[in-house]
C-alpha cells in the first residue's frame, strides 16, 4: 500500500551538464526541490522556480539516477543531464532512500500489458490537472446523482469499508464518508492524488479517508472491502477502458459486496441527419484543391474522407432524429469479468418507425446504482439534461434509405486496443433487400461538435402553419391589451406601465447562470404555447452575485416555490436548460431519476 508522501529539500544547487562534461548553473541561487511519491513505481521531482520550472520522474532501476560523492545526485533526462547538490549529507541520503523504496517493476501488471506507455502517460497527465477534475465535478447531473445514490443507501455505507477506484479529487470518497463509512481507500494513479490528500486533510477526515497512490492493478490493500465506488464511464460508456479497472478491483471485494454503479446499459438507435452527414462530407473539399500555394492536394482526398468518417461525433441531438426504438446492451458490473470487455459484439434488429435516410447509429448510456434502499439511475440520454458525456453518433460510409415497417439488422463490434479505447465497426442491412452499409471508426479520435446551440428537431415535423400560428398569438395578445385598456392600466413601483392585468409575466424568477458555464440542451416538454420565456443571465442582476464557483448558490434553493432551477420547464419555444455545475432543484429532479 502506497500512501501519499511529499518531501521538500531546501538549498539545492542545480547544474546542467553538456556532452563534454562541462557544467553551468541552471539557477543563480540554491532552490527548493520537491519530491512526490505519486506512483508505486516512480517519484515525481519538481523545481518550481519562476525562472525555469522543471518536473521529471525518477524510477528505481531505471538507470537515470546516480549518486555522485556525498551530496551529489546525477539525473539523466531525455532532454538534459542535471547534477543536484544537496545542502547536507542527510538530505542527499534521504533523497536516495526515498527512490530506493520505490516498488521495483519486476513483472508487468494487467494494466501495463494492455496499455501503450505513451497512452497511459498522456492519460494520467490529463487527469492530473485540477481544471479537468473541475470539469467533471461541475457536471451537476453526474456529481449530484452519485451523492444521492450514496446518501440514499446508508445501509450499504454506514460502518462499511469502501474502495474508491480512480478517486481523482476524492469527491466520491467524501460522499462515502458523509454516508457513515468506517474507512475509505481512495486509490488514484495520477498526480492529482497529492491534491486529494490535501483536501482530505483540510476537511479533517483523514481518519476515515486514506488516499493511496498507484494503479488498482498494482497496489495492495490491507483488507477486503464491502463496496467499490467509481466513476469509470467514458464516451459511449466504454472509451478509456476504465471499466476494466473497475471490474479488476473486485479482487478486493468481499463476497456479496456491492459495486456502485452496479450496471451499465449502452443504447443504440439508427438516426437520420442529412446536415451532419453533409458537414463531414464537405470537409473533404479542402483536399480537392490543385493549387494550394502551388501544391496539388487532391491525392489526399480519399484518405481524408476515410479519416473524417472514422471519427465518432460527440454532441447532442433531438431524440426525434432516431428512426427506431433503441436496442440495449447490458453490462452487469456485479458479475462481469474484465476480459468480457475486450471484445463486445452487439447484434442489431430495428423495426423502423418512420421512413427516411439512415445516416448512422446513435449511442448513449445509462448506469444504475442498485442499493439496498433505492435504485438510482444516471442517464446520458438525449431526453435528459446534458452531461459532460454528451451522446455519440457514428456515421455510415454510405447512407441507406429505409421505409417505415422495414426490418433493419446488423451489428456493432467493439474491439479493445492498446490506446485505452476501441476500434468500432458498425454494419446495417435492410432485410429482404441487398441494401447494406458499414463503417469502421476510431473511438480514440472523436470529433467534439457540441456548440451550445439547442439542437433542432428533424425537418418535416411541423403540421400547422407557423406563420398563421404566430399571427394568431399576436391577435390574442392584442385582444387582451384591449380588455386591459378598458379595465385600467397597472403601474409598478418603478413607473413602468403594464397593459396586462394578470400576474407578472416573470412570476417565477429563474436563477441566473454563470457566464462561463456550458449550457446543456435537454429536451423540450409539450405544453401550452403561452408561457413566457425565462429571463436570461445578466452580470448585473442580483442572483448573479449569489453564484458560487460557476454554480447557483444553495441559498437560492431555500425558496418554497416548486419552480425548477433552470430545468426544461418552459412551455413555449423559448426554453431554459440546465447548466453543468448548477445546483438545481436537487430534491425533486433527482427523485425523478431514482
Amino acid at each position: 500500500m502506497s500512501t501519499i508522501c511529499e518531501t521538500f529539500f531546501k538549498g539545492v544547487k542545480v547544474k546542467r551538464l553538456d556532452d563534454e562534461g562541462n557544467s553551468v548553473n541552471v539557477y543563480n541561487k540554491p532552490v527548493v526541490v520537491q519530491l512526490e511519491e505519486y506512483d508505486p513505481k516512480g517519484m515525481l521531482v519538481k523545481i518550481t522556480e519562476e525562472s525555469e520550472q522543471k518536473e521529471f520522474i525518477v524510477r528505481k532501476g531505471g538507470g537515470n539516477l546516480l549518486r555522485v560523492g556525498r551530496k551529489g545526485i546525477f539525473v539523466k533526462l531525455p532532454t538534459e543531464s542535471l547534477l543536484l547538490t544537496f545542502a547536507s549529507d542527510e538530505d542527499s541520503n534521504q533523497f536516495t532512500d526515498a527512490v530506493m523504496k520505490i516498488k521495483a517493476d519486476k513483472s508487468a501488471s494487467v494494466f501495463s500489458e494492455r496499455t501503450e506507455e505513451s497512452s497511459a502517460s498522456q492519460y494520467f497527465q490529463f487527469y492530473g490537472y485540477l481544471s479537468q477534475q473541475q470539469n467533471m465535478m461541475q457536471d451537476f447531473i453526474r456529481t449530484s446523482t452519485y451523492q444521492k445514490a450514496i446518501l440514499d443507501n446508508p445501509i450499504d455505507f454506514s460502518g462499511k469499508v469502501i474502495l474508491d477506484v480512480g478517486a481523482g479529487s476524492g469527491i466520491l470518497s467524501f460522499f462515502a464518508q458523509q454516508s457513515g463509512a468506517k474507512r475509505v481507500y481512495a486509490v488514484e494513479a495520477s498526480s492529482i492524488a497529492v491534491h486529494a490528500a490535501k483536501l482530505v486533510a483540510a476537511n479533517n477526515v483523514d481518519d476515515v479517508i486514506k488516499v493511496l497512490s498507484g494503479k488498482i492493478e498494482e497496489i495492495q490493500l490491507p483488507e477486503q472491502v464491502d463496496v467499490i465506488i467509481s466513476e469509470p464511464m467514458g464516451y459511449m460508456l466504454l472509451n478509456e477502458r476504465m471499466l476494466e479497472t473497475f471490474l479488476h478491483a473486485k479482487k478486493f471485494l468481499k463476497p456479496g459486496g456491492k459495486m456502485f454503479p452496479s450496471r451499465g446499459d449502452l443504447h443504440v438507435a439508427p438516426f437520420t441527419d442529412e446536415a451532419l452527414y453533409m458537414e463531414q462530407f464537405n470537409k473533404v473539399n479542402f483536399w480537392y484543391q490543385e493549387y494550394f500555394h502551388g501544391v496539388n492536394l487532391s491525392s489526399l482526398r480519399n484518405p481524408a474522407m476515410t479519416e473524417y468518417f472514422r471519427q465518432p461525433i460527440v454532441d447532442t441531438f433531438d431524440i426525434n432524429i432516431c428512426t427506431a426504438k433503441t436496442q440495449r446492451h447490458i453490462i452487469d458490473f456485479q458479475t462481469a469479468h474484465e476480459t468480457d470487455l475486450h471484445r463486445i459484439e452487439i447484434p442489431l434488429e430495428f423495426h423502423m418507425l418512420q421512413s427516411g435516410t439512415v445516416h448512422g447509429l446513435a449511442f448513449w448510456f445509462d448506469v444504475a446504482f442498485i442499493g439496498s434502499n433505492v435504485t438510482v439511475w444516471l442517464s446520458t440520454a438525449p431526453t435528459q439534461p446534458l452531461t459532460h458525456w454528451y451522446q455519440v453518433r457514428c456515421l455510415l460510409s454510405q447512407p441507406i434509405f429505409a421505409k417505415q415497417g422495414q426490418l433493419l439488422t446488423g451489428r456493432v463490434l467493439m474491439v479493445a486496443n492498446a490506446k485505452q479505447s476501441y476500434d468500432l465497426t458498425i454494419e446495417v442491412k435492410i432485410e429482404g433487400t441487398n441494401t447494406v452499409s458499414s463503417n469502421t471508426l476510431d473511438l480514440k479520435n472523436p470529433y467534439f461538435r457540441y456548440t451550445g446551440v439547442t439542437p433542432a428537431p428533424p425537418p418535416g415535423n411541423t403540421h400547422t402553419s407557423p406563420s398563421e400560428d404566430y399571427w394568431a398569438q399576436m391577435d390574442l395578445a392584442g385582444a387582451r391589451q384591449a380588455v386591459n385598456l378598458v379595465n385600467g392600466v397597472i403601474v409598478d413601483g418603478l413607473g413602468h406601465v403594464s397593459l396586462d392585468s394578470g400576474p407578472p409575466a416573470h412570476a417565477h424568477q429563474q436563477p441566473n447562470i454563470h457566464q462561463g458555464s456550458i449550457p446543456a440542451t435537454g429536451r423540450r416538454e409539450k405544453g401550452s404555447s403561452g408561457s413566457p420565456a425565462p429571463p436570461t443571465s445578466s452580470a448585473t442582476s442580483l442572483p448573479f452575485n449569489q453564484l458560487i464557483g460557476g454554480a447557483v448558490s444553495p441559498a437560492l434553493l431555500n425558496s418554497t416555490s416548486n419552480q425548477p432551477l433552470n430545468f426544461a420547464t418552459s412551455h413555449s419555444g423559448a426554453q431554459a436548460y440546465p447548466v453543468i455545475g448548477d445546483y438545481a432543484m436537487i430534491a425533486n429532479n433527482l427523485r425523478h431519476m431514482s
